[in-house]
């Protein structure tokens, strides 16, 4: 299978061109001769430009392969932006697979003997269909006695089989690529592949998803901005997953959000706080925020919410990479290059014999064209992007939590300014990062880091004065043990200098008994052999 799998790839790309991605200059004269004798693979789409041949062929090989085209739309530090933005259009929806089989998956998962044990009503045609999973609505009956409204998100099956073959095949040719293209090692196609794995295998576990969203509606409970819809995870297994079904406009459909007289600003302005939210305040934020996965309430246009759903993708970032984050933002809002390029070196992203000089510079240069445009025309996502690819030249090592955040920061930056074509996404984000900034440093973070540490240190203080009693006991034997230890290693290293000027001397003196015994009298080479052998000796026995 594997093997008429690979077959099936190569085809494909083949028959889409794609091997005018490979410069000439790169293929052996053999590799070309083989690809003009393969006549019955030509380019079928010659016409087309060569990004949009690309997400054509990715959609022809199945959901594994779409998703990896998206994954890759988000690296645009590795690819050229015309492939980018053709690879950011790819949608990974598919036929759905028989609605009588995902009930048959629904009662193996959940051990039901028929659905209607726990659902009162089952819909046999999906509400939508993707590429890993697809959702059915249903009606949940409850302990009380109430029923409630639910989607049923369900796993393809086989899917994982399908995928580890391929993800097998992707990291084969990566190796490949790796190996034998020029620029395969700056490229780093395996590192990607296994990126994508990572990504691509934590959708497959429902109750990861699950979690995820428990986790972010936890974290807006009670929130006017964000509603995340109710998992009921009593009912949730690896590849089933049962949560509250939400009534909300889809974000993308405009006329609608329009029609109901819908705050468009506020809308907008309340995406960006969401992102930020999550990012800063909550270090856990949804990294797929797409329009497919948001809608807004029906409820209150004046006031409107965002609803998410499919939490299967998150990122995390630790305190370091929020403040130095948070600092590189207002930075960039006040041009302040220098300390961009600082901030840099200080996280650890480049090395630190990075030219501070050199780095500001080449920021510099990518960076203050943009400046020449109003605030509100300037893409706050691609600046991120243009920091990133101008740090790439100076060895900085991809992050793959920053990946997430550049990736979602596109999403919402574009859904803002479809949804308020006016959004000055700056202006918004600005005050709340700068405000951050300032809680993180001063007495007020001094005296929340001792508040937040005071139940360790009121857990240790008790054993303070017999910590302290024992570190007074034992210091003065742990000297005495540090000093015989030093001690012994001056001896060890006087040993080992006597040995070395000793054999130094053998050497010496055996290389002139040598000389003089060809060239000189007797009694010399004989008393300097006798010299050789003494320093030997002393050499070993010391």
């Amino acid at each position: 299978m594997r093997l008429s799998r690979f077959y099936h790839i190569q085809k494909t790309l083949l028959q889409y061109g794609l091997d005018e991605l490979i410069p000439a200059s790169w293929q052996p004269w053999y590799a070309r001769a083989m690809r003009k004798s393969a006549f019955w693979l030509r380019n079928r789409y010659a016409t087309e430009p060569v990004g949009k041949r690309l997400r054509l062929a990715l959609q022809s090989l199945g959901p594994v392969w779409i998703k990896f085209g998206q994954m890759l739309s988000t690296r645009r530090d590795l690819l050229p932006p015309e492939i980018a933005d053709e690879l950011a259009r790819l949608q990974d929806k598919v036929d759905p697979f028989p609605g009588d089989q995902a009930q048959q998956l629904i009662e193996q998962a959940l051990e039901l003997t028929d659905i209607s044990e726990l659902f009162s009503s089952f819909s046999v045609t999906p509400l939508a269909s993707a590429s890993i999973a697809q959702v059915h609505a249903a009606v949940l009956r409850q302990l009380d006695g109430n029923d409630a409204d639910v989607v049923i998100k369900v796993i393809r099956p086989d899917i994982r089989k399908q995928i580890l073959a391929d993800l097998d095949l992707m990291d084969g040719l990566a190796a490949i690529a790796a190996r034998y293209l020029p620029d395969g090692k700056r490229l780093r196609p395996r590192e990607v592949v296994s990126e994508y794995r990572k990504t691509i295998l934590d959708e497959l576990d429902l109750q990861r998803e699950a979690a995820n969203a428990i986790q972010l509606r936890r974290n807006f409970a009670g929130s006017d901005s964000l509603y995340i819809p109710y998992v009921y995870s009593d009912f949730s297994r690896p590849n089933v997953m049962v949560m509250e079904r939400i009534y909300g406009i889809p974000v993308s459909d405009i006329a609608a959000l329009n029609a109901q007289h819908t705050d468009m600003e506020l809308l907008a302005k309340r995406g960006v706080e969401v992102f930020f939210t999550q990012v800063f305040r909550d270090s856990f934020f949804h990294a797929d925020m797409h329009p497919g996965n948001i809608f807004v309430s029906r409820e209150h246009p004046d006031n409107p919410k965002y609803i998410g759903i499919d939490c299967g993708i998150v990122g995390t970032l630790n305190s370091e990479d929020k403040r130095y984050l948070a600092e590189n933002f207002v930075a960039f809002f006040n041009r302040d290059y220098r300390k961009v390029a600082q901030l840099h070196l200080d996280s650890g992203w480049v090395p630190v014999d990075t030219n501070v000089e050199e780095f500001e510079s080449a920021i510099r240069t990518v960076c203050e064209p943009i400046f020449q445009k109003p605030l509100a025309e300037i893409s706050f996502g691609h600046v991120l992007l243009n920091l990133f690819s101008t740090a790439r030249r100076f060895n900085m090592q991809v992050q793959p939590q920053l990946v997430l955040l550049q990736k979602t920061l596109l999403y919402v930056e574009g859904l803002g300014r479809q949804l308020y074509p006016q959004l000055d996404l700056w202006k918004t984000a600005k005050p709340f990062l700068e405000s951050w900034v300032k809680q993180q440093v001063g007495l007020p973070a001094l005296w929340r880091q001792v508040k937040d540490n005071a139940p360790f240190w009121a857990e240790k203080l008790p054993q303070m004065p017999t910590l302290l009693h024992r570190y007074l006991e034992q210091g003065p034997k742990q000297q005495a043990m540090m000093l015989q230890q030093l001690q012994l290693l001056q001896l060890q290293q006087h040993k080992a200098n006597r040995q070395i000027i000793a054999a130094a001397l053998a050497a010496g003196t055996l290389i002139s008994g040598t000389i003089a015994f060809s060239i000189g009298p007797l009694w010399l080479a004989g008393a300097l052999l006798g010299g050789a052998i003494f320093f030997g000796a002393k050499a070993l026995l010391s």
